[in-house]
């Protein structure tokens, strides 16, 4: 998923408590459903930082002053448009929630 998907997503940014018994529901345990969360977060963040090295390549020369790379409008934009996505830990929690999150576990296949 692209950052702008992420942007779409009606995620609340603010920390609200959860019901710890809504994590245990396709798991049956409440440790794997964490580290299940945390894995996912892992990977979005890996995939918003890629994603944004990657346009921030396209604006930043390596003959610019230090002057000119603060001065770069787009740059700016761009960092703005990453600081204000939800964090990877809200987005896997989202997904989660809405069962859009795919995991195997090897102990119940064998």
């Amino acid at each position: 998923m692209k950052a702008a998907d992420y942007k779409k997503l009606k995620i609340d940014l603010f920390a609200k408590t959860k019901d710890i018994r809504q994590f245990d529901k396709d798991t049956d345990n409440y440790y794997k459903s964490i580290v299940i969360l945390s894995k996912r977060a892992d990977q979005i963040a890996s995939d918003l930082k890629q994603e944004f090295l990657e346009g921030s390549q396209q604006y930043s020369s390596s003959n610019e002053s230090l002057e000119e790379a603060y001065e770069n409008r787009e740059q700016i934009e761009l960092s703005r448009f990453y600081e204000q996505l939800p964090k990877p830990t809200q987005i896997s929690l989202y997904e989660f929630e809405h069962d859009q999150v795919y995991f195997h576990d090897p102990e119940v296949d064998d």
